[in-house]
């Protein structure tokens, strides 16, 4: 009997997944507006999403401001929670 070691052939699936540009002229046209096309739609979705969020930071910096105001009384007192410590014994020195 004839064994053959079983060996793993990497070689066919690395041309499997290797990237081929097209080459019929036209579809290389259109493969090369079609990323431009997604490349500028991730930049607008990019440029939205950040504008949303600094816009609902500014709004919520504007209504924190506004409930803080709200709260503000006699500038002179001073809320707050405080708790008695009382003096410790100290040990005889001697």
């Amino acid at each position: 009997m004839i064994t053959m070691p079983l060996r793993f052939q990497f070689n066919q699936f690395r041309t499997l997944f290797a990237p081929r540009k097209p080459r019929h002229p036209l579809v290389r046209v259109a493969v090369g507006l079609l990323g431009l096309a997604v490349l500028a739609a991730l930049v607008f979705v990019g440029v939205f999403v950040g504008a949303a969020m600094i816009i609902a930071g500014v709004a919520w910096k504007l209504l924190a401001s506004r409930k803080q105001a709200a709260r503000q009384g006699d500038p002179k007192v001073v809320e707050g929670e405080y708790r008695v410590v009382r003096k410790q014994a100290l040990p005889l020195s001697r």
